[in-house]
């Protein structure tokens, strides 16, 4: 059974960094695109960024473009997102995913979604 494990939330002050973790067992990182979605309390749960399993082309949202990074380590089955220059708005819960492809995240297409972390908190406050 596809898992994936969502780590490194917490709380940070505006300005800050964050990176956080997903670590994928039961399959290999090219046999899926991995994407990243969030969820703010009240709202609908938002695509962010993706990775491609076959070229590791990459796909940002603009509500974090220039400020995230997305990168993967195949050795440690490990996709990374880096979060810089957080804002109050970018306080959510962060959810890694298998998806099809980068335009499951770009739509926001979470019912075409493989397989969800458990999801990570993550709170930009002063």
């Amino acid at each position: 059974q596809v898992q994936l494990v969502e780590s490194g939330g917490g709380l940070v002050q505006p300005g800050g960094s964050l990176t956080l973790s997903c670590v994928v067992s039961q399959f290999a990182l090219n046999d899926y695109t991995i994407g990243w979605f969030r969820q703010a309390p009240g709202k609908e749960r938002e695509g962010i960024s993706s990775i491609s399993n076959l070229d590791d082309d990459t796909y940002y949202s603009d509500s974090v473009k220039g400020r995230f990074i997305i990168s993967k380590n195949n050795l440690k089955n490990t996709v990374y997102l880096q979060m810089n220059n957080l804002k109050p708005e970018d306080t959510a819960v962060y959810y890694c995913a298998t998806v099809r492809d980068w335009t499951v995240v770009a739509g926001s297409a979470a019912s075409l979604v493989g397989s969800w972390g458990q999801g990570t908190q993550v709170t930009v406050s002063s």
